[in-house]
Parts: C-alpha cells; structure tokens; sequence
C-alpha cells in the first residue's frame, strides 16, 4: 500500500505541473495576441479619429500637448488644416509619423513630434521645404515626400539632419536640387522637372554612402557625377545624348574598375550607347540602354 500510494502522489504532482505549464504557455501566447490586436485598433482609431478630426463630433482635446492653449481645438470652417495639432491629421506611433492623403490638403511639412525617426508626407499638396521645417528634429533617419506638388526647397533645409539615411522627392515639380545630407545611403527625385543646371557639379561628390541614385524621367542632358559607392542609378528617360570616358570610368586610368556599381539604366534616352565603347570598359556590366 505504501508503494501505490507514493505513486498516486507523484501522478497527482506530476500532472498538476504539467497543467501549470501549459496554463502560462497559453497565458503568454494570449498576451502577446492580445498586444497585436491592441496595436492594430490603435491604428484603427487614429485613422478613425482622423478622418472625424474636421467633422466637429470628436473631443480633441484628447490628442493636444499637456501645455497646449486653453483655446486650442477644431480647425474653425475655412480654416488652414496646418493650426491642427499634427499626431490628429496624420498617424503618429513611437518614432514614426504617417501623412499620407491627408483631409484636408496638407500645404506645408508639418510639425514632427520631437525624436521623430521615419516620415511619410506622400500625395499631400506640399509645395515648399524650408530651412526651418526640420529645424529641431535631428533623429530623423527617413524622409518621403513622394506625390507631391513640391517646386522649391531652400539650401539649407536638411542641413542638420545627420542622420538622415533615406530621401524621397519623387513625383514631384523640382528644377533644381538643394545641398544633400552627407549619410543619404538611398536618393530618390524620379518624375520631376530636373535638367543638368539644376544639379549643382558636386551635388553628390560628398555622398560617400550613397548606394542607390534615382534620377529617370527627368530632363537631364548630362550624366551628374556619380560617388563610387553607387550601385544602382537609374537615369532612364532623361534628354541624355552623349557620355565620355570619365562619366563612369577614369579616361587616364586604363585598369580602373568601378567596383560597386552593378545597374544603370539609361534606356529612353537619345544617346547611342554603342557608339561610346570606351566609357563602359571599367564597369562589370554594360548600362541597359540603346546601342544602334
């Protein structure tokens, strides 16, 4: 009996136990559920908060700073959507901030919450970037202004952005380019009304990180010069009708390879890229393009 009996007890033990286990894995995995669920109806909600963020049926004291006016509130009719606090137009969540198509139009860059990492200002009505737009907010790291109706940005405008690894002007109505921060790994200004005047001869010289150049449909008649980091540049339908020896190789340099670069396309443009066999001979691979 007292066998059986230490036995009985060491199945009760071991079951309890197991049961145990399994309660915490399962109270862990709902938790986690929970949190993504969670995550997803904030978005919900502020997307919500949004859209009802003119419509005069939503408490927007909510969403304004701890020391905003005590006047501060709706967006009076006909009044300019930029007097919104920005975390109620756009979508803010730690270190990132989402304007995209934004209701109603969205004229200038909005103001970013401090330590704002990532912005994504895309199909707005932007028409200008100034120097003071991005005055205090030095952590930002990426910038896209893709589909708006930007045609000036003052020199000196990501001047302080240090850290900033990725920039998008594309489809846009820019003619010339301003000074570029010195870390952009990634540059992008396809579909705007750029010609070789407006890039400035050492506009990428300092760019010693750039791997990724984005310039097509554009109305360039020159190739900019091109940093080695540069792997891909695209310069498709452009106005490009020559290159010479030193546009991507060094014409006094006959054993030169370009080590990095690995795509260009420069196909809609009117050059004949066969009748210039020598400015190829240090690439690894020939441009896509025209070659009769």
């Amino acid at each position: 009996m007292g066998t059986r009996l230490r036995m009985l007890i060491s199945a009760v033990v071991l079951a309890s136990w197991v049961l145990s286990a399994s309660g915490a894995r399962y109270h862990n995995h709902r938790h986690h559920r929970l949190q993504d669920v969670a995550l997803t109806e904030e978005i919900d909600a502020r997307a919500q908060r949004n859209k009802r963020a003119t419509d005069g049926d939503y408490d927007h004291s909510a969403l304004l700073p701890a020391d905003a006016p005590e006047d501060s509130g709706p967006m009076a009719p006909g009044g300019d959507p930029s007097d919104l606090p920005t975390c109620l137009l756009c979508v803010c969540l730690t270190g990132s901030v989402y304007c995209e198509e934004v209701d109603p139009d969205m004229t200038s860059v909005p103001a970013l919450p401090k330590e704002t990492n990532y912005l994504y200002a895309r199909y707005n009505k932007i028409k200008k970037i100034t120097a003071k737009d991005f005055g205090d907010i030095v952590t930002l790291k990426r910038i896209d202004f893709t589909g708006n109706i930007i045609s000036e940005i003052e020199d000196g405008a990501f001047a302080k952005l240090t850290m900033l690894e990725e920039l998008s002007l594309a489809e846009n109505q820019l003619v010339k380019l301003p000074m570029l921060p010195a870390k952009l790994m990634s540059f992008n200004a396809n579909l705007n009304k750029l010609k070789t005047k407006g890039i400035k001869a050492n506009a990428f010289k300092k760019l010693n990180k750039l791997a990724h150049l984005y310039l097509a449909h554009n109305e360039l008649e020159a190739v900019p010069f091109i940093p080695e980091t540069v792997r891909t540049l695209h310069l498709q339908n452009n106005n490009i009708s020559s290159v010479t020896v030193d546009t991507f190789c060094k014409g006094n340099d006959t054993y030169y390879i370009r080590p990095n670069m690995n795509e260009i396309r420069m196909d809609g443009n009117p050059v004949i890229l066969g009748q210039y066999p020598n400015s190829f001979i240090c690439l690894q691979s020939l441009p896509i393009g025209r070659y009769q």
